[in-house]
């Protein structure tokens, strides 16, 4: 189960703003409702370009209505210029971090602020939609995908589906992700190779994974893991609890727990039974 902060959990139960606009100056839009997500955002802009008020509506989750409340609540008495500097990680800070399967909500603000800027400024849906779409399932493009993995510093492919939501319907576009992100890190380090971490590190990073990703899945059912030690590219871990004499073990080692790991750490590790 995800923990909400506080801060959450306020703007989710008494959103701020919540409705349409007549008179908008500029309307920004972003995903749909057949994708799960969708937020319509309005601001109200004076002849000095200051934003006087801002509404949103949304179809989403409670993080969703969380990012877009608070959003709303910081663009108002800010100027144009000073509201296009807003980030994703702006939102989410302020309301005291998001689960990382939720950073996506924060990025669907950040997006619906870019829409209505954009349509302020009277750019066309053609000059607005930039890049090449990577994600069909979610209409995202390699341009956002980019621009999330630098602001975010990403490090891999489940945390761009975090962000982003890009390959997390039918997962055909992960190895055009990994490419991307590939990329992108490289850039990053000026083309140097990032420096391998010490088992010590691995072993830190590991635990992280499964208690956040593994874990609470196996403990809906029951069961639990731990892990026991990391020899080269092997990971050895024990399954406790229901888990533990399951005849689907071996299932769950492979297409669950192993394919996380692959997803955080890389194609070339093996989770095998201690």
């Amino acid at each position: 189960m995800w923990e909400y902060t506080e801060k959450v959990k306020e703007h989710y139960k008494n959103p701020k703003n919540v409705g349409s606009m007549e008179d908008a100056d500029a309307i920004g839009e972003v995903g749909s409702i057949t994708c799960g997500d969708a937020l319509k955002l309005y601001l109200k802009i004076n002849n000095n370009g200051i934003i006087t008020d801002a509404k949103f509506q949304t179809f989403g989750c409670g993080s969703a209505v969380a990012s877009a409340s608070i959003l709303t609540e910081m663009l108002i008495g800010k100027t144009v210029e000073e509201a296009e500097k807003i980030t994703n990680q702006d939102i989410a800070d302020l309301l005291g971090g998001l689960p990382e399967q939720k950073m996506h909500c924060s990025v669907m603000g950040r997006e619906a602020l870019e829409d209505a800027i954009a349509s302020f400024k009277g750019e066309t849906t053609e000059k607005k939609v930039k890049g090449k779409i990577i994600c069909g399932c979610f209409g995202v493009t390699d341009d956002k995908i980019k621009e999330v993995i630098r602001e975010n510093t990403l490090n891999s492919v489940i945390e761009i589906i975090n962000y982003t939501k890009a390959g997390g319907g039918c997962g055909k576009c992960k190895d055009e992700l990994q490419k991307i992100l590939n990329e992108e890190t490289s850039k990053r380090n000026n083309g140097k190779k990032e420096k391998p971490l010490t088992k010590t590190q691995l072993i830190l990073k590991v635990n992280k994974i499964l208690e956040s990703n593994v874990a609470p899945e196996l403990r809906k059912d029951g069961g639990d893991i731990e892990l026991i030690d990391i020899e080269d590219n092997k990971i050895f871990v024990n399954l406790q609890g229901a888990c533990k004499n399951c005849p689907s073990s071996n299932l769950t080692l492979k297409n669950f727990v192993e394919n996380i790991l692959k997803e955080y750490i890389g194609e070339n590790i093996e989770v095998v039974e201690a």
